[in-house]
């Protein structure tokens, strides 16, 4: 067994690939006190607010170093559909964005809730929804991938929503913490070894 050093201003992750290749089973959508909301043109800043809400705490950040008319041009695709998770008042809670440029595969390109609505069976309904709306079209693949940076819960949850392992690659990045693209707090539980560029 051997280990690899990693610089100081990088991080390594662990990335799973997960697929469904056979369609669900028609099965009620569980009940919860949200609503998922067709976002056919959310604005750059919209998306962005969103997308920091939801995957700030597990370092989320492709989409927040886009510039505005590359982010545009994915999400305001017309392969691409983006909903908002709302709770009853309105407020945006969570994210699902399904990608569709790929078909027959269709990949589960961004899916969760904000950290206070995490582990309360809701992920269950998102997944459902996900899975309903995935599986509409001529699809023959669901795919998702995790990482070791992602909650801990979250290899199994989608394990036990159908998808299956079939690859690993180790990921490694700039920290997005330390050029400001997300804040120093950001993901506690990752080690920030360097100091950003404004210390």
């Amino acid at each position: 067994m051997s280990l690899t050093a990693v610089p100081d201003d990088r991080i390594a992750t662990v990335v799973t690939h997960l697929e469904m290749r056979d369609r669900p089973r028609p099965a009620p959508i569980p009940p919860a006190p949200l609503r998922l909301v067709p976002w056919k043109t959310p604005t750059p800043d919209a998306y962005r607010a969103l997308f920091r809400r939801v995957g700030e705490p597990w370092l989320w950040f492709s989409r927040l170093a886009m510039d505005d008319a590359a982010l545009t041009a994915i999400i305001h695709g017309p392969a691409v559909e983006v909903y908002a998770v709302t709770d009853p008042r309105g407020v945006e809670v969570g994210l699902l964005e399904l990608d569709f440029r790929s078909l027959p595969d269709c990949e589960l390109a961004f899916f969760g809730l904000i950290p206070s609505l995490t582990g309360k069976g809701l992920g269950q309904w998102l997944m459902a929804q996900a899975k309903t709306l995935a599986w509409r079209k001529q699809v023959t693949r669901f795919w998702v991938h995790s990482c070791t940076l992602d909650s801990p819960a979250a290899l199994g949850f989608y394990r036990k929503a159908g998808f299956v392992p079939y690859k690993r690659e180790v990921e490694v990045f700039a920290d997005p913490r330390l050029a400001g693209v997300l804040s120093p707090d950001a993901a506690p539980h990752v080690p920030m070894l360097a100091q950003p560029a404004s210390a």
